[in-house]
């Protein structure tokens, strides 16, 4: 059974828990938005590729309407010729009305069929210049995700051996203050934007909130008998002087180990 620390030492691990985050906010901190720009700056391209396919499929759909109507016109124009050289060889009125019908409904399918081809051509030309200015925005947002990859690639290769050992120190001191308390401090900790749950007492003020610490209070946290938080935002609260005195109670546990 594992003995149970006493509170100083609690405390000290605390603390310790507290740098270590604090120093691994600081890189997170360092890299900035720049993990979420590179994300959403991804997410956009491939949204925009998308758009981009569906008005080439628009594009190929006009192209294959347009391709249509000529065929549309070919058709009625050989309509045309073959009723003309029939209207040579009529032999009473009636074949020549319906060949003189027949001819004017050719001749209108051409018109209707070249109105087709104007107006599907008008949404063909407008739907290549949106391509076109797409294909210019998307060039652009390339480039800015290769460089703010490589700016972000550039902050991690600069700061992951030492995340790396954060890391591990975190989890050493993590696993000193299991349970409740390890409970409390990640609950503190994860109810604030900068990630303090341990601070110190600052001009007789809690250094999370700068609320007025009593005297007596002071004292005790001074004692280090228990653990206290601030009465206003829930900090926990160590004197200013705790770091000296956790570096000979380390030193203390060193060479009590050796002993």
């Amino acid at each position: 059974m594992a003995k149970e620390l006493k509170v100083e030492e609690k405390l000290k691990y605390l603390y310790e828990l507290q740098k270590v985050d604090s120093k691994i906010n600081e890189i997170e901190i360092l890299k900035g938005e720049l993990p979420m720009e590179v994300q959403d700056l991804a997410d956009s391209i491939t949204a925009m590729e998308g758009r981009i396919d569906k008005q080439k499929v628009q594009v190929e759909d006009f192209q294959g309407q347009i391709a249509m109507y000529k065929a549309n016109i070919t058709e009625a124009e050989g309509l045309i010729t073959r009723y003309e050289k029939q209207l040579d060889e009529v032999k009473n009125n009636r074949e020549y009305d319906a060949l003189t019908k027949e001819l004017e409904l050719a001749r209108l399918d051409i018109q209707l069929a070249e109105k087709r081809i104007r107006d599907t051509t008008a949404k063909l030309d407008n739907k290549a210049e949106t391509i076109g200015a797409n294909e210019e925005k998307l060039s652009s947002k390339k480039e800015d995700l290769t460089l703010k990859k490589k700016e972000l690639e550039e902050i991690i290769t600069k700061t992951e051996k030492e995340e790396e050992k954060l890391n591990k120190k975190r989890e050493r001191s993590q696993k000193k203050i299991v349970g409740d308390l390890n409970d409390r401090y990640e609950r503190i900790r994860n109810q604030y934007k900068n990630g303090l749950a341990v601070v110190f007492i600052e001009r007789d003020s809690c250094g999370g909130c700068f609320n007025s610490v009593p005297p007596q209070i002071q004292l005790e946290i001074s004692l280090r008998q228990r653990i206290i938080d601030c009465e206003h935002c829930g900090r926990i609260l160590v004197d200013d002087h705790i770091e000296t005195s956790l570096e000979k109670l380390a030193l203390k546990q060193e060479a009590a180990q050796e002993g």
